[in-house]
């Protein structure tokens, strides 16, 4: 049964009303710092940790419950004779119940001006302590980390029960999942190296989702800490139905691409890879040239937009079916033109370039971290390698293209014209494979088109496919041992080729 109880919380939220129960219960409570004077001005009689200490909270609150009155009183086993007989020989009494929530460690770090003292005071080494211990005695000791757990534990005492086994065992696991997640924080935060010798990282649960890739799979959602605003994390969802699991992979890929881009843009995005982008003057534009790229794909894709939805656009993007469309915002005749479809999403994310995320995949018994690929066009150094330099149109296409293949899947070879995407090649096996899959698709848009290759072109045989079908410039990383193969091809057909020197494998 709950006859002692220690309350010491940073989030107040519904301790003066647990308090009360508590003590109208006959529950003798002991408390700290703030959490006892909010307790003792709702009226009710609150004893200070320090009377059970017999010590005074010193160096500002930093040492106040680190001590054996309290420790004692939590780890005791209530079955072992050998602990009661030493809570006796010590003069300590046991304690049921421990409701602690931490200093707002994570909140403190999020502000943008704070300081690296200030963060270093919010780190809670009391309070963790304390959940620990209870926690780790969770046999003989309720341990309450959330307020929302609060009912659970008034019901018990109230009916003059115990809190069942497993119900404990549960708060302690959310409790041992608190302070794993607490202390991820900190070490995230106070850790400058890029790979440090181990990593734990930490997110919370979003959304459960209805299955995952498959009906037959269970998935749910989960997002970092401190994810930036221009992430699916922070989506503020306006209309349609609840988002899967392929929708966010799509979308997360979607907004990947768009944010590549300072001009008007849309990408539309099947299965993680572009099936039409476009830039233009206007969002009208972009969003016509991405759907001109491939207006059979974009049937059912998703449909991303770095500039405010309004009338004309919503009218244009009203006419097919999407699952998802995301912008920055939507105006109210937007809105309400698109609503009308009751299976769309509209989702509205600040739309901006991303400041460089880990990324992280799991394979069996363990996971990959890598950073994002984020080499901006801009840092390039290209090189012409061939006897004819591009043309001001072909520069503007090349750049364009060399933007958007790297968020194709390997081999990636894409083909832009007139700021549009005309054709992609995804995911194949070998290169000329994507080349041809590219240039179908682009048919007689191939014609004057630039191509853009995610890695160099181990022969020249990709050259010569280009030829065929009317291309008239290439981008590609170059490196080949057989670069001059392709260099002589490229000057054979007046093609002009130029060098990155950087490889956007996306696997």
């Amino acid at each position: 049964m709950i006859k002692r109880a220690l309350l010491s919380v940073s989030d107040k939220n519904g301790i003066e009303e647990l308090a009360k129960k508590l003590d109208d219960a006959g529950v003798e409570l002991i408390s700290t710092g703030g959490t006892k004077r909010v307790i003792e001005e709702a009226g009710v009689t609150v004893k200070g940790i320090s009377e059970v200490t017999d010590f005074p909270e010193i160096m500002d609150g930093r040492v106040k419950t680190l001590h054996p009155n309290v420790h004692g009183a939590l780890l005791a086993k209530r079955s072992s004779e050998d602990h009661q007989s030493q809570l006796k020989e010590h003069g300590i009494t046991p304690i049921d119940l421990v409701v602690v929530n931490l200093y707002p460690f994570k909140e403190t770090v999020a502000k943008e001006d704070v300081s690296f003292e200030d963060a270093i005071e919010n780190i809670d080494i009391g309070g963790p302590t304390l959940l620990r211990s209870a926690a780790k005695n969770h046999q003989d000791v309720t341990v309450v980390v959330n307020p929302e757990d609060y009912e659970t534990v008034v019901t018990a005492v109230q009916n003059g029960e115990e809190v069942s086994f497993e119900k404990k065992k549960e708060l302690a696991a959310k409790v041992f999942r608190h302070t794993a997640q607490y202390d991820s924080l900190v070490a995230d935060y106070l850790t400058d190296e890029a790979f440090p010798e181990t990593k734990t990282v930490t997110y919370e649960r979003k959304q459960v989702l209805r299955y995952g890739e498959n009906p037959h799979q269970k998935a749910a959602f989960y997002v970092e800490p401190f994810a930036e605003q221009s992430s699916l994390a922070h989506a503020k969802q306006l209309h349609g139905k609840e988002l899967s699991y392929n929708n966010i992979q799509d979308a997360d890929a979607a907004l990947s691409m768009v944010r590549e881009f300072d001009s008007p843009a849309a990408v539309a995005v099947k299965h993680t890879n572009p099936c039409g982008v476009g830039t233009g003057k206007s969002l009208f534009e972009a969003y016509s040239r991405a759907y001109a790229a491939d207006p059979v794909s974009i049937f059912g894709g998703i449909v991303a937009l770095n500039r405010p939805v309004e009338k004309e656009v919503a009218d244009k993007l009203s006419q097919i079916f999407l699952e998802i469309i995301i912008a920055p915002s939507f105006t109210d005749e937007a809105f309400d033109i698109l609503s009308k479809k009751k299976n769309i999403r509209l989702l509205e994310i600040p739309v901006e370039k991303s400041r460089g995320n880990e990324r992280l995949h799991s394979v069996t018994g363990g996971v990959l971290i890598q950073e994002e690929d984020q080499y901006p066009v801009e840092d390039v150094e290209f090189t012409v390698a061939t006897e004819r330099e591009p043309t001001e149109d072909e520069w503007t296409d090349l750049k364009f293209a060399w933007q958007i293949v790297k968020h194709v899947k390997s081999n990636a070879i894409l083909l832009a014209k007139d700021q549009q995407t005309v054709g992609v090649g995804a995911g194949q096996m070998n290169r000329v494979g994507a080349a041809a899959i590219a240039i179908e698709q682009a048919g007689a848009q191939a014609q004057g088109a630039a191509m853009a290759s995610d890695a160099f072109f181990p022969m020249d045989d990709t050259v010569e496919a280009a030829h065929q079908a009317g291309v008239r410039a290439i981008i590609q990383p170059g490196g080949s041992i057989r670069d001059e193969d392709s260099i002589k091809k490229c000057n054979e057909y007046g093609i002009t080729m130029v060098f990155t020197g950087v490889r956007h494998f996306k696997h």
